[in-house]
């Protein structure tokens, strides 16, 4: 049975049913070919207040369902992503540009996502506290109330799914804005997963929309906590809105991370590395390896290489052919890959491999010649792009990976017992020893710091219960106490 084959969702968004957008309809586009395969309601601000106001109504009912209930939704929930993965897996595809084994990494991590979060209903939530009262003083976590999700188009169902599922395991309901450019992914398979799993009717509140419903979201009275994953620019508009507000806002922002290649490091497994972490979904993805930073001993070599692989790696339509890279995701994002490709070559820098677009795909490129003034190599391209400079001390590459104010994941390959010395002096949210910088699993904290955001705000039961629930402190005693007054 198809779960997406409905008509009940086509042109429309999710307020306490299936029910037309105030803002109208948008297409649903494929990058790769520019057709529309279909259409998603668009809300208004007014749609997202009126999902606030229901959400927070429904949200007393949910909490006070047992934990045994509220984990067997979520069980049902992430076995209905494995039954309609294949399903899923085609709209991630042509609603993305992904690659086939990218969208069955994101069902499958959305299913371990499910399966996570049903297990913190029942995890321990509160502590016995010591007190010289003459009463027993606890403190007990209680969800928060309702949650704002504001997803990118990137990993559409992964970064939407990581935060709704926690949430309402743990007894909040949700307010879901996924990016308009992939509201099927990222928000009408959730929709129906959790009506199929038997969720309460406004629990999950699905609201596509540009920035006037991102704005209501956040600024909605019955929002407590917002759940952000974007850009640096519009995260740092979030955190304002929120904190103006009041309210708790966990941010997980963009990144220009690195790969440290040390000296007698496997040149071949690095390059293979390097060429995964830059160009893996065509680099749009917040934890791309943005810039190599190889030991001079090895670096000409380590760029013949790469470029090599570079120039091997077949790029077209995933839905059609098989490649290792799709299409980016627009034509706004593709003119700026190209852009700051030019810059940094005016400036001096060299492309030893790719450099240009073909359509809407972007060739898988390596630079090199560079200095760290270069665009290339101190912005987030979001792009397959792999800027590469060379190293002489590893104090020259500590200080090249910490001088950009992005700080989410960093690789270092190489002997284990150097790379250890190097994981210490680093500043960064994650970092992976003889591994690339994409990584993610849903029971492991994720976040970074710096311009990358407000840390691990997501992943495993410590982070997901600290980002959705408040400690409340509880006193009792077995009569009412005796006051002076």
């Amino acid at each position: 049975m198809s779960l997406l084959a409905t008509t009940n969702w086509h042109g429309k968004i999710f307020v306490d049913g299936w029910t037309a957008g105030q803002g109208g309809t948008a297409p649903v586009i494929e990058p790769a070919t520019g057709r529309e395969l279909g259409s998603v309601g668009v809300a208004s601000a007014a749609d997202a207040r009126r999902a606030a106001t229901s959400a927070a109504r429904v949200q007393t009912e949910w909490a006070l369902r047992t934990p045994e209930e509220r984990a067997a939704v979520l069980r049902r929930a992430g076995q209905l992503f494995e039954d309609h993965a294949e399903e899923i897996q085609g709209w991630i595809i042509r609603e993305s540009g992904a690659i086939l084994p990218k969208a069955q990494l994101e069902t499958h991590i959305a299913a371990n996502e499910c399966y996570e979060a049903s297990a913190l209903p029942t995890h321990v939530q509160g502590d016995v506290l010591a007190s010289s009262g003459d009463h027993w003083s606890f403190a007990r976590r209680r969800p928060a109330g309702v949650v704002s999700v504001i997803a990118p188009f990137n990993f559409p169902l992964i970064l939407s799914i990581r935060s709704v599922a926690p949430a309402l395991a743990l007894g909040n309901t949700v307010l879901l804005k996924p990016d308009p450019r992939t509201s099927v992914s990222g928000g009408v398979v959730l929709m129906r997963v959790f009506e199929e799993a038997g969720l309460p009717t406004g629990a999950l509140q699905l609201l596509p929309g540009g920035a006037d419903v991102g704005a209501a979201v956040v600024e909605a009275p019955e929002v407590r906590v917002i759940s952000f994953t974007g850009s640096t620019p519009a995260g740092r508009i979030v955190g304002e809105t929120a904190a103006r507000h009041l309210k708790r806002a966990h941010l997980e922002l963009g990144g220009n991370n690195a790969m440290i290649v040390l000296p007698g490091a496997d040149l071949d497994k690095a390059v293979s590395a390097g060429a995964f972490g830059s160009f893996m979904h065509q680099g749009q993805i917040c934890m791309s390896t943005g810039r190599h930073l190889v030991h001079e001993s090895i670096a000409a070599e380590y760029v013949a290489k790469l470029a090599a692989k570079a120039d091997n790696l077949p790029v077209g339509d995933p839905a059609t052919e098989q490649v290792a890279l799709g299409p980016i995701i627009d034509a706004k994002q593709l003119a700026r890959v190209g852009e700051i490709i030019r810059d940094s070559v005016a400036a001096g820098g060299r492309v030893a491999a790719g450099g240009a677009a073909d359509g809407p795909f972007f060739r898988p490129t390596v630079l090199t010649d560079l200095t760290p003034s270069h665009r290339a190599w101190a912005d987030e391209i979001f792009g397959p792009v792999a800027p590469v400079i060379s190293f002489s001390t590893i104090d020259e590459a500590v200080d090249l990976v910490n001088a950009s104010p992005f700080g989410l994941s960093v690789s270092i390959l190489g002997e284990v017992g150097e790379a250890m010395k190097v994981a210490d002096r680093v500043r960064s949210g994650k970092i992976h020893i003889n591994e690339q910088t994409v990584m993610d699993e849903a029971n492991a904290p994720f976040g970074g710091v710096g311009d990358s955001g407000t840390g691990s705000r997501f992943g495993g039961a410590a982070a997901n219960i600290e980002a959705f629930t408040e400690n409340q402190w509880l006193t009792m005693r077995p009569d009412i106490a005796p006051y002076p007054f």
